[in-house]
């Protein structure tokens, strides 16, 4: 890697990519040049339109001195297999951007899929959601944001996931479009479980509502705002739980979904460095076939889903068969796999039986 701080006469904006692209491909990152500018773009501030325009100039001196050496630091990162997400510390999905670190798997497209067939086929939003295994908090935090829900839980045996996800959910649950008030609780510290609430106000300017609300509520607080016509309470709860060992007993959703870990445990040290060494084994390894967290959320999920709720589980592209028979053995019924954009199979879909 050059120095180009040493030398006379700096670089141009064309210059310091091409060295970006040279280092990244040398280290065998796949996509090299995409990666180059997204680091590129974040150490110096330049949008694209500004490189365009200026690739052919060379880079002020003061701003060389002040933003190379991350531009270098985050290509040495990268060159060894650091994933560009981890590096920056967000990943979009859903067109929502999300906080990611090593704690939680990093957000995928395939992904996308499941949240889409969720949102197509429940538009009601008086309807409670659990997102089992929700790592960042990205499936649950999107259908929350998009879908409109009533009540979203999101559930995951790691709390330093939930950390992150929690970081996610303030981003843009409680700030979201016509947000009257919010407000978070913590419910207990172990397990760990804390309750976000944000007052919606559904077709009007948010101020108003909120002023309203404070007129004619009994403390000036949240109760008025609830009593206003048009004005909605979401609820958002975070839970630290192995699987359901920690939902109450008596709880029911109307939807539950889902993307466990999958990836057979011998193909795991097969992928590239990215995943195998930098995203969290717990969250990728699904046992010797792929199936164990399928198995026990088929079980289990039977009993905290209300009679005709649906259940939405992501899959591998070669598992759809072996999902589907689990949901017919434990009794339930209109059983769907969605393909992707590809053609892949990516989503089963289920009813539990009334």
């Amino acid at each position: 890697m050059s120095t180009f701080l040493r030398e006379e006469e700096g670089p141009t904006w064309q210059q310091l990519l091409e060295e970006g692209k040279t280092c990244l491909s040398d280290a065998g990152v796949t996509e090299s040049g995409l990666d180059a500018w997204y680091l590129l773009e974040a150490s110096f501030g330049i949008d694209q339109v500004h490189f365009l325009m200026d690739r052919t100039r060379r880079v002020n001196r003061q701003r060389l001195e002040k933003s190379y050496p991350v531009y270098r630091d985050y290509l040495e990162k990268r060159a060894s297999r650091i994933p560009i997400q981890h590096i920056l510390g967000n990943q979009e999905f859903m067109g929502l951007e999300f906080t990611v670190d090593e704690n939680v798997l990093i957000p995928r497209q395939d992904t996308e899929k499941l949240v889409e067939t969720v949102l197509r086929d429940h538009k009601n939003q008086a309807l409670s959601v659990l997102d089992m295994c929700t790592g960042s908090g990205c499936i649950a935090v999107s259908l929350a944001v998009l879908g409109g829900y009533d009540k979203v839980t999101a559930a995951d045996i790691s709390k330093a996931a939930l950390k992150v996800a929690k970081k996610n959910v303030r981003r843009h649950f409680l700030v979201q479009k016509g947000t009257a008030r919010s407000e978070s609780t913590l419910i207990s510290d172990t397990p760990w479980k804390l309750k976000m609430c944000t007052y919606v106000y559904q077709g009007g300017d948010a101020q108003e509502q909120e002023t309203a609300g404070e007129s004619v509520s009994d403390n000036g607080y949240s109760p008025g705002i609830a009593r206003i016509p048009g004005v909605r309470k979401k609820e958002f709860v975070l839970l630290e739980s192995d699987l359901f060992l920690n939902l109450e007993q008596d709880e029911k959703f109307d939807i539950i979904v889902s993307n466990p870990p999958y990836i057979p445990s011998a193909v795991i040290d097969g992928l590239e460095p990215e995943v195998k060494d930098h995203e969290p084994r717990m969250a990728l390894d699904g046992a010797e076939d792929g199936l164990y967290f399928y198995r026990i959320l088929v079980q289990q999920s039977g009993r905290y889903l209300k009679e005709g709720g649906f259940i939405y589980f992501e899959i591998g592209c070669d598992q759809a068969e072996a999902v589907g028979k689990l949901l017919t053995a434990a009794g339930f019924g209109e059983i769907e796999t969605i393909k992707d954009e590809p053609g892949l199979d990516r989503v089963v879909r289920a009813c539990r039986n009334r």
